[in-house]
């Protein structure tokens, strides 16, 4: 993810909308498939996104480190879909299985204008995510930390406030369960 701009922070510590209307711009896509793929629940991931910005503003002058900011803002992200998944628990619908228009929109790309390679492109796409479904939450979300968003491992961990060790342990263990499903899949 690309660094921010240090005056644009400066001006979003100042309340300046614009500065905010940019960094949303910026973050939100990367944010919501994040937090979409981690919930399964498109819905859901619009309010995680709506609610992580909202107290990014609250608490923007709590940032220490401006390189960082793309981190810190997935940490809050992070916290808002563990505290989603509390809510859901302690109202009894326990993880329910994604809907079954939850499709992926392919663009059509102008590299590859055929509609069979598209196709193929796609139903690949929906394998490995139905794939990446069937995991815990927890290795779930550093492989989509770690793959999707490109984070080192370093700043996976301060996301989700878990020590180094245990995101490698739940990076080795979701690429072995993952294997071992594309395996059973043959």
């Amino acid at each position: 993810m690309a660094s921010t701009d240090p005056d644009l922070l400066a001006a979003a510590r100042q309340h300046d909308p614009d500065a905010w209307d940019i960094l949303l711009q910026r973050h939100q896509l990367p944010l919501h498939a994040y937090a979409a793929e981690l919930l399964r629940d498109d819905t859901a991931a619009f309010d995680i996104v709506q609610e992580t910005f909202a107290a990014a503003v609250r608490h923007i002058a709590g940032l220490r480190d401006d390189r960082r900011f793309a981190a810190w803002l997935f940490g809050i992200a992070h916290q808002k879909c563990l505290q989603h998944f509390r809510r859901v628990r302690r109202d009894g619908e326990i993880f329910a299985p994604a809907p079954a228009d939850n499709a992926l929109v392919d663009w059509p790309d102008p590299a590859a204008p055929d509609p069979r390679t598209l196709l193929l492109r796609r139903e690949t796409a929906d394998e490995w995510l139905t794939l990446l479904a069937s995991l815990p939450a927890a290795q779930r979300s550093a492989l989509l930390l770690h793959v999707l968003e490109d984070f080192s491992l370093d700043e996976i961990a301060t996301i989700t406030a878990v020590p180094l060790g245990t995101v490698k342990s739940r990076l080795h263990h979701a690429k072995r369960a993952l294997r071992q499903l594309v395996e059973a899949a043959r």
